[in-house]
């Protein structure tokens, strides 16, 4: 029977433990200090047990590719070199390394950022095909602002390179594990969605994308350990009837296992970047508090334009209200398919719900949110069967972050909770 506390193999790494941290945006980006900021976001994580960290989403290229304000690149040798600080100071705690890589493709600041884009006009969106229809219209109505350039074959495998080269500076500066970014509109989402994926070369199959990949990050990192998000777009608007169906997913999870990924992580979520990827309430501290508003205006081309999207992230909280392990279903229907572990994250709070899952589901348990507000959480779940995480799902901790401000939990009665606990000892580790 799988516990939390016992250790999995990923390829050929033992993860200690079964408990990670999710990928988050850390707001590292790639200045002076970017590492020690790494540090400070990861080491408690680390410090308190968890078996595997995951460094967020990391560009990996020089420019452009960018989903928000902040984001940490991967195309400079001598950066990544400087990494090895952070590996080793994880590494000192017991716990095991991974990076996510990541480029943006339709989803890139470059399209909805609009002082982003004032200061950057040369910049275009990689595309995987031309935008959608439904794209295009909220382009012609100047919520965003497309100018695509369609990745022709070569390039394709030249961004295969790319992913390629990243992963072999990662291992070098000794990250455990390999973590593509392959769902929430990513260019790797983009390539496996039917909505986004109209091409008629062999990437029109959008799996084999994940192929050249895999032998770009093999040819420069060697065994180190690979696994990938994959995305079931079971949460789109019925308007949508271009998208990766539960079933799909699950197709495209056998592929991918025979390739040799060596991990999934099954999502389901939207053909969008919305709300379903992080479920819970509307964030109205968030959007009302008045040291974010010149950013909103800044980041969508205006106060009423900021109005507007706040008012559509209202509408979807209503729709995508916060459900509990919500992946757990897809989770499973992809453990039963393949021979490789099976990850698991999405609306997991509870210590009892995360002993339900593994073994069932899932082979190992994440969590993304909750270590904004608890830095130190694997402490507690690791040593009380009856523990909680207390993120209470209201997200204001996600949305400031599209005006470049950190992921931190800003939500009095959580903060409250997380002193208490610290009083009483609740982090503390023998």
């Amino acid at each position: 029977m799988a516990r939390l506390s016992s250790p999995v193999r990923i390829g050929d790494l033992t993860v200690p433990n079964r408990l990670y941290r999710a990928p988050l945006l850390e707001c590292a980006g790639n200045g002076d200090g970017a590492v020690d900021d790494l540090i400070d976001a990861l080491e408690p994580a680390a410090a308190a047990g968890a078996g595997l960290i995951c460094q967020g989403a990391t560009v990996v290229r020089g420019e452009g590719g960018c989903a928000a304000p902040g984001m940490t690149r991967v195309h400079d040798p001598a950066f990544v070199a400087d990494c090895t600080r952070l590996t080793d100071r994880l590494h000192d705690h017991g716990s095991t390394v991974a990076i996510q890589l990541e480029h943006g493709g339709l989803r890139s600041m470059e399209t909805w950022h609009a002082e982003y884009r004032r200061a950057n006009p040369e910049l275009q969106q990689l595309a995987v095909s031309r935008p959608p229809p439904p794209l295009r219209a909220l382009d012609r109505l100047g919520f965003l602002s497309y100018d695509p350039h369609v990745l022709s074959t070569a390039e394709v495998y030249d961004l295969a390179a790319d992913f390629g080269r990243a992963a072999g500076y990662a291992a070098d500066a000794g990250y455990d594990l390999i973590h593509l970014a392959g769902a929430n509109m990513g260019i790797v989402h983009q390539f496996l969605s039917p909505f986004y994926n109209r091409r008629d070369d062999e990437f029109g199959d959008g799996v084999r994308f994940l192929d050249a990949v895999h032998d770009a990050v093999r040819a420069h990192a060697g065994d180190v350990p690979l696994l990938t998000k994959v995305p079931a777009e079971t949460a789109a608007p019925p308007v949508v009837r271009r998208r990766l169906s539960r079933e799909d997913t699950v197709d495209v999870c056998r592929r991918l296992a025979d390739i040799g990924y060596d991990a999934l992580v099954p999502v389901s979520g939207s053909v969008f970047w919305d709300m379903s990827i992080v479920r819970g309430a509307y964030p109205a501290r968030a959007w009302h508090d008045e040291q974010f508003r010149a950013g909103y205006a800044a980041a969508f081309g205006g106060r009423l334009r900021a109005g507007l999207v706040a008012l559509a992230n209202r509408a979807e909280s209503w729709w995508y209200d916060f459900d509990p392990a919500w992946n757990a279903d897809l989770c499973r229907r992809v453990r039963d398919a393949v021979s490789v572990p099976v990850l698991c994250e999405g609306g997991i709070r509870d210590r009892s719900h995360i002993d339900a899952l593994l073994g069932d589901a899932c082979d190992m348990v994440g969590m993304a949110r909750p270590f904004y507000a608890e830095p130190e959480l694997p402490a507690r779940l690791l040593a009380d069967d009856r523990a909680s995480a207390v993120c209470d799902s209201c997200n204001n901790c996600a949305v400031p972050q599209v005006t470049g401000a950190p992921g931190v939990c800003r939500t009095p009665a959580v903060l409250d909770e997380v002193g208490r606990l610290r009083k009483a000892g609740a982090y503390d580790r023998d």
